[in-house]
């Protein structure tokens, strides 16, 4: 007993000891850019597993023995290793690692540090596109990542995204990315009946997202095989940290209005251009011009209907038809609200964003309310599990496409000399009663009022998961997601729109679209290291079903203006149900091996198979390998102060594109082959049990790089991609009674390269960063059999083998005979030695088509500029494009048609041809002759463009104002999107796609279509 109580005396004499030789620590952890804390900074004792982290405000309190160092780590950050000493305060500023080798980046079904990657994976953060004013995920990532082509398209809210990643990969299968949000292999295709595509996206609330990895070679993308030719976007929301729980509160407000409109005639110069015009015609007939018959008499007539006597007004009409359609002051608003923290064991992040944005026409409207919660529980030692909730609730108030002649825009179009609304009649212009020989064009504003179209959706992003550690380094992760998307459009005509046709009394539309789109992945993962070597395994295998159902009514004859919806309709006057579906069963491989350091080698595969395949070829296989040299760290190379990274990396892999529908393989009948009221069937397409996969391989060489201790980096590549068997429509004889099948046929390639710069300027004080990316594809078809394919308006774009997809091909364009005004053409027919006839003609039939312009541009890039003074942030962000050709056609041949038809020309028709000005490329102004509106390359223009796509000036408030207010950080911000454009297109927008053409092969056309939104915001964040 004395024994026992001696030795609990020692015991605690000498745990006292200890105690009294440790001290306590406290401190707060900052940016070194902006000095604003750090929360979730991990703070450990050297040598020790002993630690902490930072909380909300960056602060930290830690017990140290003795002659302690403390390590300070954060993501995105370097390491900081300080000695404790004396002191009883610490506060550690960490420097940004804007090399960012050390990163963790996600590889699909994994992750690797930067650092280690063999694969070429861009990757874009939260903190580059944070407060971008765009509803959509892929129109923020614009001009961010090398080799990838994004293309808004249209100012219209809420309508599809075009984004291809290292060039077209496919002429008919789709040609998208595949997107993946934490796990979960998105809905993305366009769901809606009319007015264009629209964009399933636009219902995830990108401030959402915490990074953005896009995967462009096979070796990174071939671990989704069948579905990557076309590049993965691999999208990580946010998480949780272990720290004290941060409340972060954004709210912006701001306006938009067109980057740019296109000046046309006012009253006076329409008036005169077509006395002129109508003139002219008269002088070729030889007709007088003051007969009843004559161009110059009808004209007269034009103008007197549509004079001021005629409406009852005292003055001329002035009317600028772009002023009526166009908001100047568009508002916008937004507010975000997110939650997150949590302890060693639990984690969380719960947001929630409303967004309220009017578009720049009349009409247009989108607001999204969403939420998340991501939730990360720790059970035990050797199991994790967690789930990720979003919800999200759309609303788009559509406009019509925009080849309709309801779309807002083609009101530029009608005569500045009629008002908008007939005072006599309370009618807006555009419906005038009576005279069937004067013109009616459709004004597009008597559909405020009058008709409506909403597309409202539903959409729930969610997964669940459980994660199993075996052994030491060995996991098992098993995931279960579902994308549901629950769209309603909703439309209705009254009597008065041009909608409204068989004199139907209102015309009610209502489309309903439900996609149940669940994926489940199930795999191993291994990581060990051993000595020099490392190794990482992964095996699994996914699965994915989605279905989809349609259901479509619509009726007529509405008993009055208080009646809109269909149950009010006498006559149910169409209608119908659909149902379809896919499924994917997959088994995937990849082995990542390290060795000193310096040697890395990565190997992948996947096996796919599809429902959407014939049944001898339902399994398709898509190998991949690279390989990296980290020549920086040899001997001869290490510690170099100037060259301070170097690796060299290849890779080559198989991906294919399934993305072409889910029967065509299929032998199909269809139940509408009806006699009266007698039901029946017929054949609708013929099988291909054969029908499989396109195929790309696609080889990759790249350097990163890295001087002066990382200040200067960045990545060069080459790559090559070849797709074969293409999936198309080929011709199959008349007597199997079809017209065309599905088959495997063909060839194209992609090939370019891609050159990335980040550079860090100045690092003091005052600090300047700038991040430069260019990349350049050639598109080419190497074979498609000899087909010709042929599509847009007047089938303009072409896919012929030697040239890229949707090449234009149209009549080449020779300018004015200056001898008398005629629109000349060169014939360019074929001469025996292969050239061609360069004579001209004002004959366009004498003429034969040529290719004329490649929609696709053979220079893309963007760069940011980022500065840093104390409290202050300035970003400049410009991106452009440079050697595509756009077709105006669309426009040219109504607006600029040097007066062939009543409609408002575009300002430079001015300088049509006349006796006295016979120097110019107009020809002369011909009421109804189509002098020159021909298709043509007269209407082919350069959509060269560089624009200052966004400008943010920010002031983060100084601690010592805001820490008696409870607030850890305040942040005020102005932001300017599409502030500047420099371009010599004519048209409304450089980057456009008619929302109603657009495909594959029709690409770079313009039909009145919607220029992008100039946008101002102001807002303020702030973390409590």
């Amino acid at each position: 007993m004395r024994k026992l109580f001696l030795f609990s005396m020692c015991f605690f004499c000498i745990s006292g000891w200890l105690i009294a030789q440790e001290r306590t620590i406290t401190g707060q952890v900052t940016s070194s850019s902006d000095q604003q804390p750090l929360p979730g900074v991990s703070v450990i004792i050297k040598g020790t597993a002993r630690g902490s982290s930072t909380d909300a405000s960056g602060k930290y309190t830690l017990s140290v023995p003795e002659n302690a160092t403390l390590v300070f780590s954060f993501i995105g950050y370097l390491s900081k290793e300080v000695p404790v000493g004396n002191q009883s305060i610490i506060d550690v500023p960490l420097i940004t690692d804007v090399n960012e080798l050390s990163e963790i980046v996600v590889t699909g079904y994994g992750s690797q540090i930067k650092r280690d990657v063999t694969g070429n994976i861009a990757r874009v953060t939260s903190k580059e596109i944070e407060n971008t004013p765009t509803p959509s995920l892929d129109a923020a990532l614009q001009g961010r990542a090398a080799g990838v082509l994004v293309n808004q398209g249209t100012g219209k809210l809420g309508q599809a995204v075009q984004v291809r990643i290292r060039g077209a990969s496919s002429i008919s299968a789709g040609t998208q990315p595949l997107y993946v949000v934490d796990g979960i292999v998105l809905t993305t295709g366009d769901q809606s009946s009319s007015g264009g595509a629209t964009n399933p996206l636009a219902d995830i609330n990108f401030n959402d997202v915490e990074s953005f990895e896009i995967l462009k070679d096979a070796s990174a993308a071939a671990i989704y095989g069948s579905r990557a030719a076309n590049g993965v976007v691999v999208i990580t929301t946010k998480r949780g940290k272990s720290a004290k729980t941060n409340v972060a509160v954004n709210y912006q407000t701001g306006i938009s209005k067109p980057t740019r409109r296109v000046r046309m005639l006012n009253a006076t110069e329409y008036v005169n251009f077509y006395r002129q015009a109508a003139a002219n015609s008269d002088r070729i007939e030889e007709i007088d011009p003051a007969s009843e018959d004559s161009y110059t008499t009808y004209m007269n007539g034009f103008f007197d209907y549509y004079s001021a006597e005629t409406f009852g007004t005292d003055k001329a009409v002035n009317t600028n038809w772009q002023d009526e359609i166009f908001l100047n002051d568009a508002p916008s608003n937004q507010i975000d609200l997110n939650v997150s923290g949590g302890s060693d064991k639990t984690r969380f992040f719960i947001s929630g964003q409303y967004l309220d944005q009017k578009g720049i026409l009349i009409g247009n409207a989108f607001n999204r309310i969403s939420g998340r919660i991501n939730l990360d529980q720790q059970v035990s030692k050797i199991f994790k599990f967690g789930f990720n909730l979003s919800l999200a609730r759309s609303f788009n108030d559509r406009l019509s496409g925009d080849r309709q002649f309801d779309n807002p825009l083609q009101a530029a179009a009608l005569t500045p000399i009629s008002p908008t609304i007939d005072p006599t009649t309370g009618l807006a212009i555009g419906t005038p009663p009576g005279d069937p020989d004067l013109p009616n064009y459709y004004n597009p504003l008597i559909n405020i009022g009058n008709a409506y179209y909403r597309q409202i959706g539903y959409r729930n992003i969610s997964n669940v998961f459980g994660e199993l550690t075996l052994l030491e380094g060995l996991t098992f992760r098993s995931e279960f997601g579902i994308d549901i998307l629950n769209q309603q459009e909703e439309a209705y005509y009254n009597a008065k729109t041009n909608r409204n046709t068989s004199g139907a009394n209102g015309l009610g539309q209502n489309y309903y679209t439900g996609v149940l789109n669940y994926t489940t992945n199930n795999y191993f993962s291994y990581n060990k290291v051993l000595g020099i070597h490392s190794l990482g395994l992964t095996l699994g295998t996914s699965y994915q079903q989605s279905q989809t159902k349609r259901n479509y009514i619509e009726g007529r004859q509405f008993p009055g203006e208080a009646y809109r919806l269909i149950q009010s309709a006498a006559l149910k006057s169409g209608g119908f149900s659909r149902e379809s579906n896919f499924r994917f069963l997959s088994y995937f491989l990849r082995a990542n091996y390290k060795l000193n350091e310096k040697y890395l080698l990565s190997v992948s595969a996947r096996i796919d198979g599809s429902s959407r395949f014939g049944k001898n070829s339902k399994y398709g296989f898509f190998p991949a390998a690279s390989a990296g040299w980290v020549l920086s760290e040899e001997d001869w190379l290490k510690d170099n102060s100037f060259m301070s990274f170097l690796k060299l990396r290849t890779s080559y892999g198989l991906t294919g594109n399934a993305e072409i529908g889910n029967f065509p393989q299929l032998g199909l009948f269809a139940g509408d082959g009806n006699y009266g009221d007698t039901p029946g069937q017929r054949p609708y397409q013929l099988s291909n049990p054969n029908l499989k996969w396109e195929t790309t391989t696609q080889t990759d060489v790249g350097i990163d790089f890295g001087f002066f201790n990382n200040r200067i980096s960045g990545e060069i590549d080459y790559y090559f991609k070849e797709t074969k068997d293409l999936l198309l429509n080929v011709n199959v004889p008349g007597s199997t009674g079809f017209p065309t099948i599905v088959q495997n046929v063909g060839k194209l390639q992609n090939q370019g390269w891609e050159f990335v710069l980040n550079t860090q300027n100045l690092v003091n004080e005052f600090k300047w960063t700038t991040s430069l990316n260019l990349s350049s594809n050639r598109n080419k078809v190497i074979n498609i059999q000899g087909q010709i394919i042929e599509a847009g308006l007047e089938n303009m774009s072409r896919v012929v083998e030697g040239q890229p997809i949707g090449v234009f091909y149209t009549a080449e364009y020779a300018g004015v005979d200056p001898a008398n005004g005629d629109a000349l053409w060169y014939k360019n027919t074929p001469n025996a030695d292969g050239s061609r006839d360069r004579t001209t003609t004002n004959d366009y039939t004498e003429t034969q088509r040529v290719v004329s312009g490649n929609p696709w541009p053979s220079l893309v890039g963007g760069i940011t500029n980022t500065f840093n003074y104390k409290g202050f942030d300035l970003s400049v962000f410009f991106n452009g494009q440079y050697g595509n050709k756009i077709n105006f056609y669309g426009v040219g041949r109504y607006s600029s048609a040097n007066g062939r038809y009543e409609d408002n020309q575009t300002a430079d028709q001015l300088n049509a041809w006349t006796p006295q000005n016979t120097n110019t490329n107009i020809p002369e102004a011909r009421l109804f002759y189509n002098n020159g509106a021909q298709p043509s390359t007269r209407f082919i223009y350069d959509g060269s463009f560089l624009r200052l796509r966004t400008l943010t000036l920010g002031y983060t408030i100084p601690q010592s104002i805001i820490n008696k207010a409870k607030i850890s950080k305040a942040h005020i911000y102005f932001s300017a999107q599409n502030l500047l454009t420099i371009t010599n297109y004519k048209g409304w927008d450089p980057e456009v796609n008619a929302d109603d053409i657009v495909s594959n092969i029709a690409q770079g056309y313009d039909f009145y279509s919607a220029p992008q939104a100039k946008t101002f915001l102001v807002g303020i964040n702030v973390n409590f």
